[in-house]
């Protein structure tokens, strides 16, 4: 929720058609300790989040950033998604984290195909921290950008990988997967 977020807000700031998803059974942000996460539902609307969150413990979550982010992510959308439950289609999706990217491509291998478009799944590693985040969101609108102003980013893709790479210090990793 950190990391695809903080890249949704400056993508849809940039005028791109973004939606944003989480591919788990449940939404987990962080709890009083390591073993206690906080965990909620897809379709919980951020709003009630903020306010669980708040009941709980103001002070600890205004210290770790949680309220934040969570009053952030009202700006942006009306609650947490789950991208199995989604039948929407998109010409690239990006993710944040390896194993993510290897559950998406896992599920859109395993769904019935439709009409045969591809889509482009790419994943940007990133440490799942408020100032990785902040750091890789532009990472990934750069990556939109250039894939997007290429002529035909089918057959410049590695080309376009390796700039970004030269220019970011991040490869990312990336396969075509079909609806």
């Amino acid at each position: 929720m950190n990391r695809s977020m903080e890249a949704h807000k400056l993508l849809k700031e940039g005028n791109y058609n973004v939606s944003s998803y989480g591919v788990g059974s449940h939404v987990k942000l962080p709890g009083p300790s390591a073993d206690a996460p906080n965990k909620y539902d897809f379709g919980t609307p951020y709003t009630e989040i903020l306010e669980d969150l708040k009941a709980k413990d103001t002070a600890l979550y205004v210290r770790n950033g949680l309220l934040k982010m969570v009053e952030r992510n009202i700006q942006i959308k009306d609650c947490p998604q789950r991208w199995q439950d989604s039948r929407d289609v998109f010409d690239v999706v990006v993710t944040f984290d390896t194993g993510v990217f290897e559950q998406l491509v896992e599920d859109m291998a395993n769904r019935e195909p439709t009409d045969g478009d591809s889509v482009l799944v790419i994943n940007l590693d990133v440490k799942d921290t408020h100032d990785e985040a902040a750091l890789a969101a532009p990472q990934a609108l750069k990556l939109c950008e250039m894939l997007e102003t290429s002529e035909d980013w089918e057959c410049n893709l590695d080309d376009i990988v390796d700039r970004f790479q030269q220019q970011t210090g991040r490869r990312p990793m990336y396969t075509i997967c079909f609806y």
